[in-house]
């Protein structure tokens, strides 16, 4: 995938007067460190912060994400082109970065290569410049046979691992490679109008008076094409719209939520579904995380939004010691859970997911239902989500817990009738399933 908004031929854009090779550089940095175990946010902000220009930034941030999103060809090339292990993580990052980038901008290569091995240099890595200018120019020398290669290579050809590849395909046999490709691309710029302060089609309007290309996705959902900056959008500071993906933008309009319900968003942060809540029924709303500083988002959102909720720092598995026994009539719980119906936005999950990772998710998830059952009023309905497209978290979790209680009973939702929502073009994969609390016998 080319990296976006790029000319090569420039040697600098889209990073302006930064140069090509600073950003290489950076993205670099940034990608060792989440080969090496960190997170993608944490790397992200910790290499890519000491480039000054906003556009450097964006220009190194994606040729990160382009490379993580088709990480399985740049190993694969370079498995083809050396006969060792390059040991040096950060060099090897630039090799990715490099063989991504030069595939996808072949009439650009002379200066790609020159870029590349300028970028070397700029890593400490001056030993090595040879050795990467050897590596792409044999990769432009021999790129037919190359790409037949990668072709018949499953992780190259789908760019996930071999593990997950077998997993979705078991899961969903006659639509296996679209969600695989779906992983592969760049996700939607999808922003939530706020109901309280304008329509759809109203705001929409406003967004085409400002030159801004919109269309609808959803009931408070509109698509944004190109994506822009947040500050480009008419009114965001001042609690018009916010971003978020149209599929998780149906979790609110499940609950179905009516004036002076006491809610619970178990697992709120950042805030988002918290927010659609609060924008779409007059609702006493707890919006529960365990994380303190994540808990500060929440707040931050909701401020920006005009909106009020008492925010809780707690764990859903244990209520004990944040819940002060007056049941919900209606819970969502967005739980922890492996991301992979949004792996186009969170690249890096793929390639430090593990199998096993499945399982551990899944019994997290359903320690969670547990703890938050008895919080939920007779009559009441907890709406179970994830954002994920592997069975053993969504219908096996729910099965589980249906089958334990006897008091559980699974709604089934019309325009979900398996609960399952697979990533598109218009929005990412998310799970939903509605569990009501049946009256005592």
């Amino acid at each position: 995938m080319a990296a976006a908004g790029r000319t090569a031929a420039a040697g600098s854009a889209p990073g302006g007067s930064t140069p090509l090779s600073a950003q290489y550089a950076a993205a670099a940095h940034a990608l060792a460190r989440v080969l090496a175990g960190e997170s993608l946010n944490v790397a992200r902000e910790a290499a890519l912060g000491a480039l000054g220009d906003p556009r450097a930034r964006a220009g190194a941030q994606s040729f990160l994400y382009a490379t993580l999103r088709a990480y399985g060809v740049a190993p694969a090339l370079l498995r083809a082109l050396l006969d060792r292990r390059v040991a040096d993580g950060v060099l090897t990052a630039l090799l990715h970065i490099a063989l991504v980038d030069l595939r996808a901008n072949v009439p650009h290569a002379h200066t790609l290569v020159d870029q590349s091995v300028r970028a070397a240099e700029a890593l400490g890595r001056t030993p090595a410049k040879g050795l990467v200018n050897a590596v792409l120019r044999n990769y432009l020398r021999h790129r037919d046979a190359l790409e037949r290669g990668l072709a018949r290579d499953p992780q190259a050809r789908w760019q996930h691992p071999a593990w997950w590849i077998d997993q979705v395909r078991q899961a969903y046999p006659g639509a296996w490679q679209r969600v695989l490709e779906a992983g592969n691309g760049p996700p939607p710029f999808c922003i939530r109008v706020n109901a309280r302060m304008s329509s759809v089609h109203d705001y929409a309007e406003r967004l085409t008076g400002t030159g801004l290309a919109s269309r609808a996705a959803g009931p408070d959902a509109l698509i944004v094409d190109p994506p822009v900056p947040v500050d480009r959008l008419p009114g965001f500071h001042q609690g018009a719209c916010s971003v978020q993906d149209a599929g998780a933008q149906r979790a609110a309009r499940l609950l179905g939520l009516a004036a002076g319900q006491r809610v619970l968003d178990a697992c709120a942060a950042p805030g988002g579904k918290s927010a659609h809540i609060l924008e779409c029924a007059e609702v006493q709303l707890t919006a529960l995380e365990v994380d303190a500083g994540r808990a500060a988002r929440i707040e931050e959102n909701l401020a920006r939004l005009r909106l009020g909720a008492q925010v809780i720092v707690g764990d859903a598995k244990d209520p004990a010691g944040w819940w002060d026994g007056r049941p919900f009539e209606r819970i969502l719980v967005d739980v922890p859970c492996t991301a992979s119906g949004v792996a186009r936005r969170h690249p890096d999950v793929k390639w430090l997911r593990r199998k096993s990772d499945i399982g551990q998710f899944a019994r997290t998830q359903q320690d969670i239902l547990r703890g938050l059952w008895p919080l939920l009023a007779r009559s009441g309905k907890l709406l179970y989500v994830t954002c994920s497209v592997f069975p053993q978290e969504n219908q096996g979790v729910v099965e589980t817990l249906v089958a334990a209680l006897p008091d559980a009973r699974h709604i089934p939702l019309p325009e979900l009738p398996d609960g399952q929502l697979l990533p598109d073009p218009e929005h990412d994969g998310f799970y939903y399933a509605l569990i009501e609390k049946r009256d005592a016998a």
